[in-house]
């Protein structure tokens, strides 16, 4: 079943551009237009939303109906009303897109804040100019905005994430994670999965709290910390430039590890069969029986390899 919807006007104003934070826009005045739909939707169903200009939430209850609600905006009344907004429901799917016009206009996009069921799969996230926000999710999902941050709070299942110009949060998630950002912060915490983590001229922050896999975290101009749980048996690669390099082992690790650096030290907690000629700014050796590579990479910044979490 597939709708072309001109929603029943729930409020309608003007507002300044600036007022809306999360959003497009720089100093137009622009109108905007509330919506509001609500369809009933079978636990289990895919979900996927896609937006231009604008913010997406989306959260979890415990009701088998999809609502959906947001704001529409324009440069005119007319141009906020005109914006078409294209539900597409279909057996275990909703498809939920804002339809960018074919002549496009500035200061014209549209905000998602919908609440799903549960178990809902969220199998894709599009927007530009905004914010992903999702609570209480469902994977594999994958996100992906610009000049906008994405926030995941309790998802169970893969993610791949991507952002520009914008910081990346994970709390409580349950499945590997694939993050890119530019010039923004990724922060990870209570990760069940692996990582694969790049950013650029920002830091990259996490804490693992399993992983069966290699965990890796690139950025430039940024610090990486690393936190790994007490059963990690995998490799760990860490590059960066112009900043530090801090990694948390268990304390019974076994590893091989290789870390240089070109203007700063090297410290670790461990004791080492050293491999080779050491020097303030390279060291390779074993901590225990030795293992998976443990493989760490900067310049102009110190490295440290810690026994036990922080």
């Amino acid at each position: 079943m597939r709708a072309l919807l001109v929603p029943t006007v729930l409020a309608a104003m003007v507002t300044l551009a600036g007022c809306d934070i999360d959003d497009f826009d720089g100093g137009w005045q622009h109108f905007s237009r509330d919506f509001h739909y609500s369809y009933p939707c079978a636990p289990g169903s895919r979900i996927s939303v896609e937006t231009f200009n604008g913010s997406v939430e989306v959260s979890s209850w415990d009701e088998n109906t999809v609502e959906i609600g947001g704001t529409k905006y324009g440069p005119t009344q007319a141009a906020a009303d005109s914006l078409r907004i294209d539900i597409d429901r279909s057996a275990g799917s909703v498809a939920i897109r804002a339809v960018r016009p074919v002549e496009r206009r500035n200061n014209q996009g549209a905000r998602f804040v919908i609440k799903v069921p549960r178990t809902v799969v969220l199998e894709r996230i599009t927007a530009s100019n905004g914010a992903i926000h999702t609570v209480d999710g469902a994977g594999p999902s994958h996100f992906r905005t610009s000049n906008g941050s994405v926030r995941v709070d309790r998802l169970h299942g893969r993610l791949d994430a991507e952002t520009s110009n914008g910081p990346i949060d994970l709390v409580d998630v349950e499945g590997d994670a694939q993050l890119r950002t530019s010039n923004g912060n990724v922060d990870v915490r209570q990760l069940r999965g692996s990582l694969d983590a790049t950013t650029s001229n920002s830091a990259i922050t996490a804490e693992i709290r399993r992983s069966s896999s290699d965990v890796r975290a690139t950025t430039n101009n940024g610090s990486i910390d690393l936190e790994l749980p007490a059963d990690f048996a995998a490799g760990v690669r860490a590059h960066t430039s112009n900043s530090s390099i801090t990694v948390h082992l268990p304390p019974s690790f076994n590893a091989h590890v290789i870390a240089s650096t070109n203007n700063d030290s090297i410290s670790s907690e461990f004791e080492m069969t050293v491999h080779g000629e050491i020097s303030k700014t390279h060291l390779e050796g074993d901590i225990g029986k030795g293992g998976p590579l443990v493989d760490l990479d900067t310049s102009n910044g110190s490295i440290r390899i810690l026994k036990g979490a922080r």
